[in-house]
């Protein structure tokens, strides 16, 4: 009886490994298998004699290491446009001729629903709050424009940079003399997935020319690169700006004033796949030089 069970067509892959013919090591007359195929070399074999199917040099703890594994998530974008309103941009108005600054929440979904059921948004008191800049991720879009890491499951493409002193590679005038290279490690990870984000951002004063004076201080700083210089840096665009007057229970006059920042950032997650598949350390090969010296008498003093 047929099996019911649909084949499965071979991706050209298998079809290549297949043709390719298993080397016989001429000694003992063992087959090497087929080197595009790792698993084959998880077995004794004449160059694999330990049967490990990985490579421990790059098995390397970070256990005492005063460098972490390179993370960066959506929090650290969300961290630097929270950074830069508050410490570059630093926005204030002028109300009954005094200068008050104006303060940055984020939108949270209790927050963000708020404002577009009011209009405006309130504190615990029921009070509106004016001046105030609020706002929110809305979208992520992947950039495949600057490149990719090609499989996040056998990544292929990594950023590295050299560790100047490590215990691998310690100052030592002997290694002068001798010729001797030391050790170099090299702290390693993997390409970024760089994303463009999308945030909403609103700004409720009272007075037109409050409104102005903050835009006017937002605009300034679009097109430059927004977040700590201590930790992370992306670059953030605003193309447009729409104000609009309200008036709330014939009595409060609000001026509201929206936007749009567009933010080019990467991410590296902290996730176990990446863990497990991608290299995060390793060690340069040691190299020493040894002359040669020709003696014409060795009796000679």
């Amino acid at each position: 009886m047929p099996s019911a069970r649909k084949p499965n067509p071979k991706s050209q892959l298998e079809i290549q490994n297949n043709q390719i013919e298993p080397y016989v090591f001429p000694e003992t007359g063992e087959s090497y298998g087929n080197p595009n195929i790792p698993s084959q070399f998880n077995q004794f074999t004449p160059t694999n004699q330990s049967g490990i199917d990985f490579n421990r040099s790059e098995q390397m703890s970070f256990k005492g290491d005063a460098t972490k594994p390179f993370t960066v998530g959506l929090q650290d974008i969300d961290e630097s446009i929270m950074y830069y309103f508050q410490n570059v941009i630093r926005p204030t108005v002028y109300q009954n001729g005094n200068r008050l600054a104006v303060p940055v929440i984020y939108g949270s979904p209790e927050k963000w629903k708020s404002v577009q059921k009011d209009g405006y948004y309130k504190d615990k008191n029921g009070a509106i709050m004016a001046p105030l800049i609020m706002f929110k991720r809305d979208t992520i879009d992947k950039n495949r424009s600057l490149t990719n890491k090609l499989d996040a499951n056998t990544p292929h493409l990594y950023a590295s940079f050299i560790k100047t002193y490590n215990p691998k590679n310690a100052y030592s005038n002997f290694s002068v003399l001798t010729n001797h290279k030391p050790v170099e490690q090299f702290v390693v990870n993997v390409v970024p997935d760089y994303v463009t984000l999308t945030y909403s951002c609103a700004v409720q004063t009272y007075y037109v020319e409050q409104m102005n004076k903050i835009i006017e201080a937002i605009n300034y700083a679009s097109d430059s690169y927004w977040g700590d210089p201590e930790r992370f840096k992306f670059k953030a665009t605003i193309d447009s700006y729409s104000t609009a007057i309200e008036i709330s229970d014939s009595t409060t006059r609000i001026i509201k004033g929206t936007f749009s920042i567009k933010m080019f950032g990467y991410i590296i997650p902290d996730t176990i796949q990446k863990e497990i598949t991608a290299i995060k350390k390793y060690n340069s090969k040691a190299q020493v030089i040894v002359t040669a010296e020709v003696v014409n008498n060795l009796n000679s003093k």
